[in-house]
């Protein structure tokens, strides 16, 4: 009689230990979100996503340029290429109130041709080239110490469009009305190039 009474508890424990089991595995699935799976594929494909902070220390809102193609150049003060500053300036007095707009990143990684401070740099655009257009602080654009924004430009992953490498100083991103990336453009490229002039104005 003993063993039936304990063979009896042994089934009651069993039984109520697979529910409690079943009652657990429940809870744990709807802790998950049905769109939990959608919400980490989706990704910002446009440069509106980023704040950066000017050559005098204000904020700078992407999202503040909605509606405009933005040519995103990064910049030096002792490169070979320095020159064309003069070829941006000249564009951007063209086009800038045709919802154009060009962003200057100076940046020290190609030759240490950009060792000046912001405030150095500053100064060095609007005396020598009568700079206009935004110039942001000076970030790295290569390497360990990228800036998001231009792990945003140069990956495939975040821009949608094409993985490249920053390969010297003023180098041109071109992104359309949208914030999206669509062309990327040599150093050696001038500004001006008919192939720049022409995306602008289509």
């Amino acid at each position: 009689m003993k063993r039936i009474f304990l063979l009896v508890l042994s089934v009651i424990l069993l039984a109520s230990c697979e529910k409690k089991k079943e009652k657990d595995v429940t809870l744990t699935v709807n802790k998950v979100s049905p769109n939990q799976n959608k919400e980490i594929v989706q990704t910002n494909h446009s440069i509106y996503q980023f704040k950066v902070e000017d050559l005098y220390g204000d904020e700078f809102d992407f999202s503040k340029l909605k509606g405009k193609k933005i040519m995103v150049v990064n910049t030096a003060s002792e490169c070979g290429f320095t020159p064309q500053y003069a070829d941006l300036q000249k564009l951007y007095d063209t086009y800038k109130d045709k919802n154009f707009v060009i962003v200057g990143f100076p940046a020290n990684n190609f030759g240490k041709q950009e060792p000046g401070t912001n405030e150095q740099i500053a100064a060095f655009c609007k005396e020598n080239y009568g700079v206009t257009f935004p110039m942001m602080s000076k970030i790295s654009v290569k390497g360990e110490d990228m800036h998001p924004i231009y792990q945003f430009l140069t990956e495939k992953s975040k821009n949608n469009f094409a993985d490249s490498e920053v390969a010297w100083n003023f180098q041109k991103y071109l992104l359309n009305e949208k914030g999206e990336l669509e062309k990327v453009i040599p150093s050696k490229t001038l500004p001006t190039d008919p192939d720049i002039v022409s995306w602008i104005a289509q």
